[in-house]
């Protein structure tokens, strides 16, 4: 059987960004995504500490060098700049292999 088990977690990151009219995502900084093991269009859920929103979307890298966590498309309604935010990724793993993970 597969579990899903918490793979990585980028905690307590702040929003800088929104664009709201554009395809639905989170860009994030490229050293963060690195740190975090995240890949690019990686599925990940997001948890917005300020009003209690959670969504899921996919990771793309900031073409910026700054500390990009920007909220893409419907994305971009569910949080503000400078809202506090934890972004989660998973994995996938037999249940054998979960053991000591």
């Amino acid at each position: 059987m597969l579990r899903s088990i918490c793979k990585s977690k980028i905690s307590r990151a702040v929003v800088t960004r929104k664009e709201l009219h554009y395809d639905g995502s989170i860009t994030l900084d490229r050293a963060l995504m690195e740190a975090a093991k995240i890949l690019p269009y990686e599925r990940v859920q997001v948890l917005n500490v300020n009003n209690g929103e959670r969504f899921e979307t996919y990771a793309l890298v900031a073409t910026e060098k700054d500390a990009v966590i920007c909220l893409n498309g419907p994305a971009a309604r569910l949080g503000e700049i400078g809202d506090i935010v934890t972004i989660i990724s998973y994995a996938l793993l037999e249940e054998d292999a979960c053991q000591g993970w």
